[in-house]
This record gives C-alpha cells, structure tokens and sequence, in this order.
C-alpha cells in the first residue's frame, strides 16, 4: 500500500510540473515572454525554440545614409509553431549580431497571457481593470496604450475606438469603449 501511494504521489508531482511547465511557455512578464528573458541572445534562439519553425528575416544592413521604403531596417526573427501558427516576432537589439540581447517581443498568438489573463484577445475593459495605463499615444490609424508594469505596449486601432482613422487628435483612457480589440501586443526588453 506504501509503495503505491508513493507511485500515485511521484506520477501526480509529475504531471504538475508537465502542467506549470507548459502555463509557463505562454506566460507574459515584465522582461519576460514564454521562454525567453531579457537575458537571452539572438544566438540562444535556435536552442530555445528548437521544437518550432524560425523564420529570419535579416535587415539590408547599414546604407550609408542611403534610405528606402522596402528595406528592412531591422532583423527578425519569426517564431511558428510546427503546425505553422506564428507565435513570435523577436527584434535584436543591433542587427547582424548574433550576441545581441533581444529589444522587444511582439506577441503574435493569443495563447501568451499575463497572470493577470491579459492577452491579444483581451477587451480594453479588462486591461483598464487590471493595469494602470501610463501613457496614451496617437498616431494617424491606432492608438498606443503604455503599461509600465509589463513594459508593455498595446495598440489598439482607431476604428475600434470610433475615432476618425486619419487624425492625430489625443486620445484619452476614458474615450476607449471597453471592448476595443488589441491590434499589437509588444514586450520591450530595455
């Protein structure tokens, strides 16, 4: 009877280490997303997400000055799970540099969350219900919501918010409808 209450105890353990271990892979913190931290390279990317697809799409490199609207200026890393879904965006902070830290995270599947269930499918009520919104800014089509708790960015397009597309008028906390619709969910690792 002893020795089977310890195998019932060990298989139990296990399975909730299986568990935290997986909730883990998809939760959101301040310099933290899934697996990956502030402390990781670009070199560790390949070994962290060896079970998944990595696209690089690598910038033009320095121009010289020379500027264009379809040059990548930026290098990419692209994370898909194996069944093609696209996870990650993960941007360095210097491009062509594999020992480079990471400068921000966008988060591209709705499984990502917070402890606080705050996800790409999130409304804005339940982001103003749970976080303190530092900052509001405008750009032409979105406005950008800054959370210093994550060091977290959300945009959140102007069509949801019943705001002329088009304009730079200031948007303000009390202005968004609580089910305006996250467009872009990005972690900053500075």
């Amino acid at each position: 009877m002893n020795t089977y209450f310890k195998t019932i105890s060990v298989i139990l353990i296990s399975i909730l280490f299986a568990q935290c271990s997986r909730e883990n892979q998809f939760l959101i913190e301040k310099n933290r997303v899934g697996k990956i931290s502030k402390e990781n390279k670009i070199l560790e990317i390949d070994a962290i997400f060896a079970k998944d697809s990595i696209v690089k799409r690598l910038s033009e490199g320095d121009l010289g000055g020379r500027e264009s609207k379809f040059i990548q200026d930026n290098d990419e890393y692209l994370i898909y799970s194996k069944d093609g879904k696209h996870l990650l965006t993960i941007v360095p902070t210097k491009q062509h540099d594999s020992t480079s830290t990471i400068k921000y995270v966008e988060v591209m599947d709705n499984r990502f969350k917070t402890e606080k269930g705050l996800s790409l499918i999130s409304p804005f009520k339940e982001i103003n219900t749970n976080y303190i919104i530092n900052k509001v800014e405008t750009s032409l089509t979105s406005a950008t919501l800054y959370i210093d708790e994550l060091n977290a960015t959300l945009a959140l397009d102007k069509n949801d918010i019943g705001v002329n597309t088009f304009s730079n008028k200031e948007i303000t906390v009390e202005q968004i409808p609580d089910l305006a619709k996250i467009k872009y969910l990005t972690v900053w690792f500075d």
